[in-house]
């Protein structure tokens, strides 16, 4: 069995992913102003499926309980996110100049 070089196969991609952010002039506040509104889309989308099916439309219940899962993780996963970022903010300010 040959095992190749990892490094090789990634740095083409985060090259790219740079390249992008700087080419289309994103930054870093418009990223997280995009998922987090998708966190509110799916929240959204969770919210309408919970509807329609205690409205008695024709839903799936499976439909349903994926949706709110997706939406439950998508937030938790935004929080955990933001308290990283939140510990790294207050660990800059800690530093001694």
């Amino acid at each position: 069995m040959r095992i190749h070089n990892l490094g090789q196969n990634l740095t083409p991609g985060l090259d790219k992913a740079k390249g992008a952010a700087g080419a289309n002039g994103d930054d870093f506040a418009q990223t997280l102003m995009d998922v987090i509104k998708e966190v509110n889309q799916a929240q959204a989308d969770s919210r309408n499926l919970q509807n329609s099916a205690i409205a008695g439309q024709p839903v799936e219940p499976h439909d349903v309980m994926i949706a709110m899962e997706r939406a439950g993780m998508s937030m938790q996963l935004t929080l955990q996110v933001r308290n990283k970022l939140l510990e790294a903010y207050q660990e800059i300010n800690r530093m001694q100049v």
